[in-house]
């Protein structure tokens, strides 16, 4: 038989979709290799209490994806054994449990591998797994049995009564109870998908719910205030409203003050500053301040009710003037020594000599005690100084002398302290010569009026005998200007 080109080629394509789709049905849909040859699969033995209605070629999975097949499924003088076809792409950690689950109402069992670690080494030709590692589900019979005996156990009215109310809650309710099933078990499908997370993220939580049940008191605490909070802008919606309404128009105005004193508005809060530290220093002395403020007012306020209700012709406070001259004496420690002070009669202000004039005598002196040598130190608990830099220095007090008037040379003093006095590590001033042609002022001086003797301004005793307890008592103004002799 001749055959022609055209059927000749029909014949190869023929032959070539032939083999074609052979090989497909060979090594596709039978898979020859691997029930021939076993290749690309690797088997792992599971054992179980029972069965459970596994069968042969029911489906292997490992979150959710199916990696196998049940080879084949035994009995065994404890339970059984099925053996699982597992394909080597896939990689199945051997640290694991292995469950079986129906898939419809019917049957259709399969097995679910869940692995409790991602981290173990993968399953391997020939593994085991052991019977504590397996669970079934219970015996369908069984469990219509118990359901069958619970049913027939509740009185039949109240069971019709019970399916009435249920049908009463969910009927009609078929697609939200649906997309109900389908949300949750797309959500235990993401949970099984991202599996590490979600284990990390419990086995991390215990801290966080352990601050929560250790801060319990705090966190009620906080409950009750923020629900006092809300209560009183419930009470005062009318003005919280009226916040909100004018607060846009206010808000406008105080940027239109802040423009307005944009020159000094800087100056005003830097000096502003300031004086918050100054505040915040003095502190406690502004609190007892404040505290006994009220008091002194009232105080004050009560003296000024004498004789109100009275027939008296005056009412109010009542004054009484004591005259107390020199008691205590004027304190003249500390100042300048007599020759530098300038006579009353000058009219001219020259500058204040650098450094701090106070009275320099001991602090527990009887008098002057509130004078600037007994300053609390509020920055140094205990301390006492006159200036706040020898508060924060450690530098200590130190008076002049004893006395109430000037002692020593009029130029230094006992001590050798400057006077006026300086701040830590500053240098003196230098001396201005003293003028030629003025005399030095009249200064005060006391004396002893037993013999007389009192201290000049030059630091020298002299004696004015007329002035003793012992001068004759009779004297006449003359006596009193002639000096005495001896002078």
């Amino acid at each position: 038989m001749r055959l022609d080109r055209r059927i000749k080629v029909q014949l190869a394509l023929f032959m070539v979709i032939a083999v074609t789709a052979g090989a497909v049905m060979i090594f596709r849909y039978i898979d020859a290799p691997v029930l021939l040859f076993g290749i690309g699969r690797y088997t792992v033995t599971l054992e179980l209490h029972q069965a459970a209605g596994l069968y042969p070629k029911a489906n292997v999975t490992y979150r959710g994806t199916q990696v196998g097949e049940v080879e084949s499924v035994d009995l065994t003088r404890t339970g059984a054994r099925a053996v699982l076809s597992l394909r080597s792409e896939f990689s199945i950690p051997s640290d694991l449990r292995a469950e079986i689950h129906s898939q419809s109402a019917i049957g259709e069992q399969f097995v679910e591998l869940l692995p409790r670690t991602g981290s173990a080494a993968p399953l391997k030709d020939g593994d085991v797994i052991a019977v504590g590692d397996t669970s079934a589900p219970p015996d369908f019979d069984s469990l219509l049995n118990a359901t069958n005996r619970g049913l027939a156990a509740i009185p039949r009215g109240n069971l019709k009564t019970a399916i009435d109310e249920s049908y009463t809650a969910v009927g009609g309710l078929g697609s939200d109870l649906s997309r109900l099933v389908k949300g949750a078990t797309q959500i235990a499908v993401d949970a099984d998908t991202n599996l590490d997370s979600l284990v990390t993220l419990i086995d991390r939580s215990a801290p966080v719910l352990d601050s929560q049940a250790t801060t319990r008191d705090a966190i009620q605490a906080w409950a009750a205030h923020l629900a006092t909070i809300t209560g009183q802008l419930r009470s005062h919606d009318a003005a919280v409203a009226g916040i909100l309404h004018n607060g846009a128009a206010a808000a406008d105005q105080g940027r239109q003050l802040f423009e307005r004193l944009q020159p000094t508005l800087p100056l005003l809060l830097a000096n502003l500053a300031s004086i918050g530290q100054v505040a915040l220093t003095y502190q406690p002395a502004l609190e007892q301040l404040l505290v006994l403020l009220p008091q002194a007012v009232a105080v004050e306020q009560g003296t000024q009710m004498g004789n109100l209700n009275s027939k008296q012709s005056y009412r109010g406070l009542y004054l009484d003037f004591h005259l107390n001259l020199n008691l205590p004496p004027t304190c003249a420690t500390g100042f300048l020594p007599p020759q530098q002070r300038r006579a009353v009669s000058f009219e001219d202000y020259p500058d204040r000599p650098p450094g701090d004039l106070y009275c320099r005598v001991p602090q527990d002196s009887p008098f002057n005690i509130r004078g600037a040598r007994n300053y609390p130190c509020l920055t140094v608990p205990g301390k006492r100084a006159p200036t706040v830099k020898m508060c924060e220095s450690n530098e200590n007090y130190a008076p002049l002398n004893d006395g109430y008037a000037w002692k020593g040379d009029p130029n230094a003093t006992l001590s050798g302290q400057d006077v006026p006095q300086l701040p830590p590590g500053a240098a003196p001033p230098p001396r201005a010569p003293a003028a030629a042609t003025n005399p030095p002022p009249i200064a005060p001086a006391e004396y002893d009026p037993s013999t007389g003797n009192y201290v000049g301004p030059d630091g020298r005793v002299y004696n004015q005998s007329n002035l003793s307890q012992t001068a004759p008592k009779h004297q006449t103004w003359q006596s009193m200007l002639v000096p005495p002799k001896g002078n």
